[in-house]
């Protein structure tokens, strides 16, 4: 596969967690780590199915530290960033965790054979900017941030970061690895909701249309298409990119009429693509 590819196949994660947040609001009133539960275990079957055609040995070569590696990576990201939003649920938390494309950015430097450039770090943090603009511009209903929620959602950043970048490093292990490590996180998240949460069902047809498109999509196929895209891809570029996600989910609550249109995501819009051709031209003359 060449990376031109991958990136291109790590770029449809990011559309997929577009509607993460319109499907998120669709499923309640499902708590967030049943809701984990449910829709890991959905990924879960999608890779057991995927994992089928080429047989199930290739899950038994590969060690126990990179399966605890990847179920830390997914659970405790999930975990975390939750857990923050239960403590501050403010449009300030979403910033703040939503650090991880930037830091993606500047941790990728670290890795054999990657070159981060100005123009990288230039980008990265427009595309930043952008992606403030449309989250300090989300009304949160009075809600009052918490310190403990704030450093949570700080250490859901570097989580997922660290994730994705040392993903790279385990190149030679196949895609088909994130089948357990969805599984093992749908069993974490199943414990914790039996000891932290009180079990609600959806109560339409939507709420379980939701849930299942959450589990095919941005909670499920979208951890295999990133992985590809951060093994063979550009990973500096798909960091970058990543700052469209909250501009894309804004957009899909507009459309949806959950959410209003205002000059911000268009300035935001601007910011972004700015930020990810300035990547992209980066990325270009550095090969």
């Amino acid at each position: 596969m060449t990376p031109g590819k991958a990136t291109w196949i790590g770029t449809s994660a990011i559309l997929m967690w577009a509607l993460l947040a319109l499907l998120t609001i669709g499923s309640a009133p499902v708590p967030p780590l049943q809701l984990n539960a449910i829709c890991f275990g959905i990924g879960g079957v999608i890779g057991l199915i995927w994992t089928a055609r080429s047989g199930f040995g290739v899950l038994r070569g590969i060690g126990w530290k990179v399966y605890a590696f990847g179920t830390v990576g997914l659970f405790g990201y999930h975990f975390l960033y939750f857990t923050a939003f239960r403590l501050s649920p403010t449009a300030e938390t979403g910033l703040i965790a939503y650090l991880w494309p930037l830091f993606i950015v500047l941790l990728s430097g670290l890795l054999p054979g990657e070159r981060l450039g100005p123009m990288h770090i230039a980008g990265a943090l427009i595309a930043f900017a952008g992606a403030a603009l449309i989250l300090l511009a989300r009304q949160d209903g009075g809600a009052h941030g918490s310190v403990w929620g704030m450093a949570l959602a700080f250490g859901c950043a570097i989580t997922w970061a660290a994730y994705s970048v040392l993903s790279r490093r385990l190149g030679n292990v196949p895609t088909e690895s994130v089948t357990v490590f969805c599984i093992a996180t749908a069993l974490l998240a199943g414990a914790a909701h039996l000891a932290m949460e009180e079990t609600v069902w959806p109560d339409t047809n939507w709420g379980w249309i939701s849930i299942l498109a959450l589990g095919i999509g941005p909670v499920g196929a979208a951890f295999f298409t990133w992985d590809i895209g951060m093994k063979r891809g550009d990973i500096q570029f798909l960091g970058v990119a990543s700052y469209a996600a909250p501009l894309l989910s804004t957009l899909a609550l507009v459309g949806a009429g959950i959410a209003q249109a205002s000059p911000a995501i268009m300035i935001a819009a601007l910011l972004i693509t700015s930020g990810a051709a300035l990547a992209a031209r980066a990325s270009a003359t550095k090969h």
